[in-house]
């Protein structure tokens, strides 16, 4: 698998390292995988709706950080 380099906030590490601690996943590498799934998905998303408005004013939607917490709030109830 290739390697990538980021830079990240530290809220953003301690998030990361309280997702893996808390047991709900078993690596860092998972967690940013998960995120970059929900980003894909937003993204895919935000163009299906450009695609259908098709008016030119912008889809607007939520943020992936918004998306992510949400996803881990579900995921922590179905636990």
């Amino acid at each position: 698998m290739p390697m990538v380099t980021v830079s990240i906030s530290p809220q953003q590490a301690a998030g990361i390292r309280a997702a893996v601690d808390n047991g709900g996943y078993a690596s860092s590498s998972e967690v940013v995988r998960e995120a970059l799934r929900l980003w894909d998905t937003a993204r895919k998303l935000n163009e299906f709706r450009d695609d259908i408005l098709d008016d030119g004013a912008p889809s607007g939607g939520r943020c992936v950080a918004d998306m992510f917490a949400d996803h881990e709030a579900e995921r922590r109830r179905s636990a």
